[in-house]
């Protein structure tokens, strides 16, 4: 859709015709030099032919004219309204990749899988669920780092969990050093809401930083924390050639320190969560888009593009045309001399 601007630009078009009516008429002036002979050479020229010279000088200073204002006007080209997501959350995601993300005790079905791969699955589908949010991607092991920054680019933070394999940040598990991070990356955003989702299946064994001293700065920067604890808590082992003989029940989730954890949410007002299963952590992430909603409503904007050059360009040819007419001596084109 085009749109003018400045549409009144287009009531000045009858103003060549006003001053012409106003003004007094320009006086001729008669030639210096009178050459009685030189009407035969004028007759060449026929009377249709000075008619359309005429036309043709009058469209192009109409054109020229016209142009000028449909400029001034400034016509635009407004687009499609475009959706664009409001202010969202701050949301950052800590995710154990230690040693002991290894073990496969999460059933689906009759398998087992490992811990880590029902993380980046149930994880994944979290994550492209909370467009309109900026979320982040916090991996840690023996130590922590930023995998991905908050970004609105959902599907790249996705990306860069299932690509995290266990091992690449140590064998041990720095839950302080996750929270004191993810506390550092967003408390320099704006946002009036900032959440912390941290998952880990053991207890803090390699931090510089107490978590519960983490979590104390969380509160006071009114991030919330809600913490997942992962892992089964009974797990048959095979006994002799994997056979029932000699088979035990053991609890993989022993290291799992859920006291730190649940003074972790508690503390930041967040919640606690306990994932036995994939099933458990899928319920689990639908409860945290229930406490944590993410934006629906949306705003919208129309891109704007300026066509001012058009009519424009339309001016300043016409203006070329009269101007090559002029140094022609009356016609569109220059003549050429004869000999």
């Amino acid at each position: 859709m085009i749109e003018l601007l400045w549409p009144w630009a287009f009531a000045l078009a009858p103003l060549p015709l006003l001053l012409r009516a106003l003004l007094p008429p320009r006086a001729h002036r008669d030639a210096a030099l009178r050459v009685p002979f030189s009407l035969p050479w004028r007759s060449i020229e026929s009377g249709a032919a000075r008619g359309t010279g005429q036309r043709g000088a009058l469209l192009l200073l109409v054109l020229a004219w016209l142009g000028l204002l449909a400029a001034l006007a400034r016509p635009t080209w407004v687009g499609e309204p475009v959706a664009l997501p409001n202010e969202g959350r701050d949301l950052m995601l800590a995710v154990d990749i230690s040693g002991s993300m290894r073990v496969e005790d999460m059933r689906v079905g009759n398998e087992l899988a490992r811990r880590i791969d029902a993380v980046k699955a149930v994880g994944g589908q979290f994550i492209e669920r909370r467009r309109g949010d900026r979320v982040g991607l916090i991996l840690f092991g023996s130590r922590a780092y930023v995998q991905s920054p908050l970004s609105y680019d959902t599907r790249t933070v996705d990306r860069f969990l299932r690509e995290a394999q266990i091992g690449f940040a140590g064998q041990e598990t720095a839950i302080g050093d996750a929270l004191g991070l993810a506390v550092k990356r967003l408390r320099e955003r704006p946002a009036e809401s900032r959440v912390l989702v941290l998952l880990t299946d053991g207890q803090d064994t390699a931090s510089s930083v107490d978590p519960l001293e983490a979590a104390a700065l969380a509160a006071t920067l009114d991030i919330r924390v809600h913490t997942i604890g992962i892992g089964a808590e009974s797990l048959t082992v095979p006994g002799i050639l994997g056979s029932r003989f000699g088979s035990r029940r053991v609890n993989p989730s022993a290291d799992l320190d859920e006291a730190t954890l649940e003074a972790i949410a508690s503390g930041t007002g967040g919640r606690y969560f306990r994932a036995r299963d994939p099933q458990e952590l899928e319920a689990i992430y639908r409860e945290i888009d229930r406490l944590e909603p993410v934006e629906t409503d949306t705003a919208t904007f129309r891109p704007r593009r300026s066509l001012l050059h058009w009519p424009l360009a339309v001016a300043v040819l016409a203006s070329f045309l009269l101007a090559l007419r002029e140094l022609g001596g009356g016609s569109l084109w220059p003549r050429r001399l004869s000999a």
